[in-house]
This record gives C-alpha cells, structure tokens and sequence, in this order.
C-alpha cells in the first residue's frame, strides 16, 4: 500500500563552476599584459586626453608658454649667474683688444646665454691665438686664458713681409724689418713650411758672426745662406747642414769668405765651385797675363 505521505524532494545543488563569461574575464585578468594595459594604458589615455582638450585651446596654450619663459628667466637672471665683465690674460694689450673685438658681449649677460666653445673658436681664429681657455669664474668674471703664437722669424714673400712661429703659422704683418732686428730673415715662396730647417740653419751660420744676413728659399726645393758684401752659400736640396758645416770648416781653415768670392755652390756635395767677383776675376786674369806668371 503505497504511502499518502510523498516525501520531500531533495532541492538540486549548484553548479559551483563559473560561467564561460566570468572564466574568460578571470583568465583575462590574468594575463600581464591586460593587467599592464588596465594599471597604466588606461590612466595614460584619459589622461592625454584631458591634457589634449585642454591645450586645444590656444589661449590656454599661449598662457603656459609664458608662464614657463617668465619662470625660466627669473631663474637664469638671478644674481649669482650674471656676467658682469671680462678678463683676458696671457697677451699684451694690443691682442687683449683685438680679442674684445671679436667677442663683442654687452655685460651683465647671464651665463646661460653663452656659448663657451663658440666663444673659444671665435679667439682661436685669430693669427695671432695659439690656444685659448674660456670659463666663467666665481663673481661672474668671463675670464679669457690665452696662449699667444711667438714669433721667432721674420718670412718675406710676394705679399710682403710677415712674422711666423716656430711651424711656420702666420702671426701677423710686419711694416719693416728694421721693427724686428732680433728676428732672422727668411725670404721665398715656400719657406714658411719649411721654418724649423731654416732656424737650425741660420743656428749653426752664427759662427759667422754678424754676417748673416738671411735664408732664401729656392724653387721651394733648396737653401741660400745670404752674407753680407752680396755673398752666398748655395746649399744643396738633400743634407744642407753637412754641407754649410764644410763650408763653415773651410772658412776657417782657409778664409774662403773673406776673399773676393760671390758664391760659395755647395749643390754638388762632391764637386765645390766658388766664384769669384768680376774685379778678382780681371785682376786674376791680368796676373796671368803678365810675362813670367
């Protein structure tokens, strides 16, 4: 006999697993590179968009250029960087001036408005500048450091007559030998390359006391000593000073430039000439000449 009494059914259980939409978005959550986006990307958008629709505005635009260019110069104007004057040491007052001149600054200028390397080309431009040095120092002084091309000759040429350094740069004109009595003489086209031989020449001519009266340079190949009472000595292209030291031993050995002789040809190492003064040579050929000679 069946029971009257139907027994309570049994509630059915949950599903416990999520759903395919909420495991997709609990997969995608795990990902790196959505978790980067979410954290970074998506703040870094809105906010270039706020800033894109605010600065579409130009006034809004104009109004922060100036508000930086007015806070960027109170700051570069403060005292503390401010140049007031400038200083150039290492040349005499000629070449301070000429430097001045070629650095034209109006002062108080801040430093941040000067080009310390281009200021430094524009001094090392000029002839007379061998190196220079430029930094601002402490109480806003532009100081200028200078190392100067000395002159050591004297080179005349076609253009005229110029003071060189030691390799031969060009210094600066000179208006007249006499202005540089203290300076050798190197006379040519060409001679300027080839100064340190010169100098060395000229050293080892000194012996000759005060006769030396120059160098002169050759078809830019070779060396002339110039002495006084229109002598020379041809020095040959290759080993010059061996042979002005042979001509320097013969002269003391046997006084050959003390004679009436005009050149002295040393351009054939092997083979010496000498020639004489047109009067030496007529009175040579008169003696000759004479019965019993």
């Amino acid at each position: 006999m069946r029971s009257l009494i139907r027994k309570k059914s049994t509630p059915a259980r949950s599903d416990p697993a999520p759903s395919r939409w909420s495991w997709r978005m609990q997969r995608l959550m795990l990902t790196p590179g959505f978790r980067l986006a979410l954290r970074a990307g998506l703040p870094f958008c809105i906010t270039f968009l706020a800033g894109t629709l605010y600065l579409s505005d130009e006034g809004r635009r104009n109004a922060i250029t100036d508000s930086v260019a007015e806070a960027r110069a109170s700051f570069e104007e403060r005292p503390e960087f401010m140049v007031k004057l400038m200083a150039v040491d290492g040349v005499d007052d000629v070449l301070a001036a000429e430097i001045r001149q070629v650095v034209p600054i109006e002062f108080p200028l801040s430093s941040f408005d000067l080009d310390l390397d281009a200021l430094r080309a524009q001094i090392t431009d000029l002839d007379a500048v061998q190196k220079a040095n430029v930094r601002i120092k402490p109480g806003g002084v532009l100081q200028v450091d200078v190392t100067p091309r000395v002159p050591v000759a004297l080179w005349r040429d076609d253009d005229g007559l110029a003071l060189v350094d030691v390799n031969g740069v060009y210094v600066a004109p000179a208006p007249a030998r006499s202005d540089f009595p203290h300076l050798p003489l190197i006379v040519g086209e060409g001679a300027d390359k080839h100064v340190p031989q010169a100098l060395r020449l000229l050293r080892t001519a000194a012996v000759l006391d005060n006769r030396v009266h120059g160098i002169v340079r050759m078809g830019e190949r070779r060396w002339d000593v110039v002495l006084d009472r229109d002598q020379r000595i041809m020095l040959p292209e290759v080993n010059p000073m061996q042979a002005l030291e042979r001509v320097i031993a013969l002269e003391g050995a046997q006084e050959i430039l003390t004679r009436d002789v005009v050149r002295v040809d040393m351009r054939l190492p092997s083979r010496p000439t000498v020639r004489m003064s047109e009067e030496a040579t007529e009175a040579l050929w008169d003696i000759r000449q004479v019965p019993g000679q």
